[in-house]
């Protein structure tokens, strides 16, 4: 049987915490920073852990990642 694939995209996007849980980078925080609010810039500083549905989501991606 063949090996199953891994998206490429995900891959460099999440990855996974010691407890199993799935992380990922904030979103919107890259480019036309003046525009947006110093709170939203403050709040999207280092990384987060994503909802139980989304991370089903990406573990269909993944396949070698659970």
């Amino acid at each position: 049987m063949p090996k199953m694939k891994t998206k490429s995209g995900a891959k460099k996007r999440f990855s996974r915490t010691a407890t199993g849980l799935i992380k990922a980078g904030v979103a919107h925080k890259r480019h036309r920073l003046i525009s947006k609010p110093q709170q939203m810039k403050r709040k999207a500083r280092g990384t987060v852990i994503l909802q139980p549905g989304d991370t089903k989501l990406v573990l269909t991606y993944m396949p070698y990642l659970r």
